[in-house]
């Protein structure tokens, strides 16, 4: 299409600024950006659309529209809702390298002119797209013909009779029919994350067992297909597009018209992504609070702040949990903390949840090469053997290992740790220093995805001298506190009960001697001891635990 027939059409409220004799020129694509040096995101042809953010002064235009010129973009939009007028110095910049420049009204969203541009540009090739584009119209709204990507993919296979799936990078269903087999989408995305290691352009093209599937990769629609950034940084991350059929048999027009659909996806994709800055500055402050040492009651009062928007309609404030995850890839440099961030964001994600927006009760920040997740339970409930339930670190890989294996690809690690449940706020310092020494557990051992949750901490083994103090007065206090709590209670007398125990290697007459109590008394508290805890007192590991409890207490 001809950037004059975007200036003509009413309903992208564009007005032009400069370039007027440039209106021929022809728009093979769109980008959103506010990177101040975005070329190497650009292949050439693009209308690019940026709201300023990368301007901080005049100076900054001159560089920037150079950047746009030699990256042989068609034109630059500008959007005016955050300086109003557009600057002059950005139209002078543009006016010296013959660039055309527009001003997007602050009414008009990027995303319409995304869209208008998909579909005239793909539409050209292939008419069956406007369908798709103007289905996906509905689907950006808010209102009932709204519906996500199942709404893309469902005009797919009613037009085009084409089975597709949008698919997590550890394989979860975002979209698609219901039908799909037994574990085929994280067999999917293991063989979409191994093919684009291999640098290879998609759609890759395999075969599960009778039929065929093309993978398209769905990437962010500030990013080129053809950017030379470095893969792993968005492999672990990036959404997939599975479609049952050979891509290979296609005509170059159905190709066109299938990353068309990828980028209305993408669009989707960002939305969520920007959907997800609260919940992630939500987790920073927190973060910050934990680990400079904030008083309990300013973390507390920061945690009633998160509680509504990570919980809507929940009056009490939950229990939390802390994960840890790290990533890491040999002979690189790069940083790890963003991909641990988004890696986590989708681990969270219990594989059965379906929509593109399940992680919405989840907040992660990254610092450093790690991220850390702060995960609320609305309620902590107890098994019969007393143990609470929540997330587990056995079953937190269990259906993600496989693809994430294949896009680590041999030269990267995957470790997550994940911390006991706890109550307050005062709880959190501790409830990180577990999750972060329970991930070095998961290092310490072979393999490309590990991970390791506290009750691995709850052994003497562990508690030597260079453990933190915060995880020997966590491993102290899970032992311990449901006993004082009892105690405290029903004044039962548990935790003497249990000295005395110990004190005499475990005889039961020698210790009621002792407590001056009834053999039969002294077994009904051990045993009470041992339900509270889940520990048994006739095995050596349980009773050297509690040992080191009550000394380090």
């Amino acid at each position: 299409m001809r950037l004059r027939a975007l200036l003509d059409t009413d309903a992208l409220g564009l007005r032009l600024l400069g370039g007027e004799g440039e209106l021929d020129r022809t728009v093979r694509g769109v980008m959103t950006t506010d990177l101040r040096d975005p070329s190497r995101y650009l292949s050439g042809g693009e209308l690019v659309l940026t709201g300023l953010a990368w301007r901080r002064d005049a100076a900054d235009s001159e560089p920037f529209v150079r950047l746009l010129v030699q990256a042989g973009v068609a034109a630059l939009a500008a959007g005016e809702a955050e300086l109003g007028d557009i600057p002059d110095d950005l139209v002078v910049a543009c006016a010296r390298h013959r660039l055309p420049l527009f001003a997007v009204h602050e009414s008009v969203a990027f995303a319409t002119i995304t869209e208008h541009v998909v579909r005239q540009v793909s539409g050209e090739r292939a008419g069956d797209l406007a369908a798709v584009v103007d289905r996906h119209r509905r689907m950006m709204t808010s209102g009932p013909a709204g519906g996500g990507p199942d709404v893309v993919l469902d005009l797919l296979g009613s037009d085009l009779d084409l089975r597709a799936w949008v698919l997590s990078p550890t394989g979860r269903a975002i979209a698609g029919p219901k039908t799909a087999g037994p574990g085929l989408p994280a067999k999917l995305a293991a063989e979409h994350l191994a093919a684009a290691r291999t640098g290879r352009r998609g759609p890759h093209r395999v075969t599960l067992g009778s039929s065929t599937y093309s993978l398209f990769p769905v990437r962010s629609s500030g990013r080129s297909p053809h950017a030379s950034r470095d893969v792993r940084e968005t492999v672990l991350s990036d959404w997939l597009l599975a479609v049952e059929a050979d891509a290979g048999d296609w005509p170059e027009e159905r190709l066109d018209l299938l990353q068309g659909v990828t980028q209305l996806i993408a669009v989707e994709r960002d939305r969520r992504d920007a959907a997800r800055t609260v919940r992630r500055r939500l987790a920073q402050e927190v973060l910050e609070l934990v680990q400079t040492g904030a008083a309990p009651a300013e973390i507390a009062a920061r945690l009633r702040v998160a509680a509504p928007v990570l919980l809507p309609g929940l009056g009490a404030a939950p229990h939390w949990q802390v994960v840890v995850a790290r990533v890491e890839w040999q002979d690189a440099e790069l940083e790890g903390g963003p991909v641990a961030q988004s890696l986590l964001e989708e681990i969270l994600v219990d594989p059965l949840a379906t929509g593109p927006e399940p992680s919405d009760r989840i907040a992660v920040a990254h610092t450093g090469d790690e991220a850390i997740a702060l995960v609320p339970l609305p309620a902590v409930s107890t098994e019969h053997d007393g143990s609470e339930t929540g997330i587990l670190a056995d079953a937190l890989l269990a259906s993600v290992r496989d693809p994430l294996s294949a896009g680590l690809d041999g030269d990267g690690r995957v470790t997550l740790g994940v911390s006991a449940a706890v109550h307050s706020a005062e709880g959190l310092r501790g409830a990180l220093e577990e999750a972060r020494h329970a991930r070095r557990v998961a290092a310490a051992r072979p393999g490309r995805v590990c991970a390791a949750g506290h009750q691995e901490l709850a052994s003497h083994v562990l508690l030597l001298p260079f453990v933190p103090d915060d995880v020997r007065r966590a491993f102290t206090a899970r032992l311990l506190d449901p006993l004082r709590d009892y105690d405290r209670r029903h004044r039962a007398e548990l935790i003497p009960t249990l000295e005395a125990f110990l004190d005499c290697d475990g005889s039961w007459t020698r210790c009621a001697t002792r407590l001056h109590l009834h053999v039969n008394t002294l077994r009904y508290r051990v045993g009470r001891i041992e339900q509270l805890t889940s520990r048994d007192l006739s095995r050596l590991e349980d009773k050297l635990d509690f040992f080191l409890a009550l000394r380090m207490s």
